[in-house]
């Protein structure tokens, strides 16, 4: 283990938390109508999420040889089709009859961990960016440096997590998304959409048997 393969999975985990996909622009949403605290319990929930996406992750990474793809390559076939159900379903939204935010939760610490583990976006951003960043060491991962990448991780994701709370509780930050909240909810089930077709163009050729071994 180096100090390189630990950086490597802190900056990944950083990453992962401030690319944005469902989980940010969710948290946007309930900052912007319930406050900073509500945004930090979402995010708190959705932490779980994270360490389990980011653990399914390295273990593709470190057992691909031996375990195989074709069960990582289910689960990015399905949060891709996942995903694009909740794309097509932002570009249909609408505004609330009655003015509120289109995104209000009455418990947002379980609906973060709810999220957290069914997040579409979690397993092919997870690979990628962990992949892009532990590939020049991939020869020298193994199973027992699971527990160290994932302590480093988990440092990564409570940085990201702190700074998109800080983020969330300006008041100009909610100020503008309450403003252009349809504009935005739309925008991001573009995005969405695409990160379902990357989701898809990564699994399916695995499953296919189009894939180059």
């Amino acid at each position: 283990m180096t100090g390189s393969m630990l950086f490597g999975a802190f900056m990944a985990a950083l990453l992962y938390v401030l690319i944005p996909g469902p989980a940010f622009l969710a948290l946007l949403g309930i900052g912007a109508g319930q406050g900073r605290k509500a945004g930090a319990l979402f995010l708190g929930g959705h932490l779980a999420g994270d360490m389990v996406w980011s653990s399914l992750a390295l273990v593709a990474i470190v057992g691909a040889k031996t375990i195989g793809t074709t069960v990582f390559d289910v689960l990015g076939l399905f949060c891709g089709f996942y995903l694009a159900w909740l794309g097509w379903s932002a570009l249909r939204a609408s505004r609330r009859s009655d003015g509120a935010s289109m995104l209000t939760v009455e418990r947002p610490l379980r609906r973060g961990l709810i999220f957290g583990l069914t997040n579409p976006k979690g397993y092919p951003v997870a690979l990628a960016t962990f992949t892009a960043l532990l590939a020049s060491s991939s020869n020298a991962l193994d199973f027992q440096a699971l527990p160290l990448l994932l302590s480093a991780s988990l440092v990564g994701f409570l940085l990201a997590d702190g700074v998109l709370v800080v983020i969330i509780g300006a008041s100009l930050v909610r100020r503008f998304y309450r403003r252009h909240e349809l504009a935005i909810v739309r925008m991001s089930g573009l995005l969405f959409m695409g990160f379902a077709v990357q989701a898809i163009w990564h699994a399916a050729p695995g499953l296919l048997g189009w894939r180059k071994p």
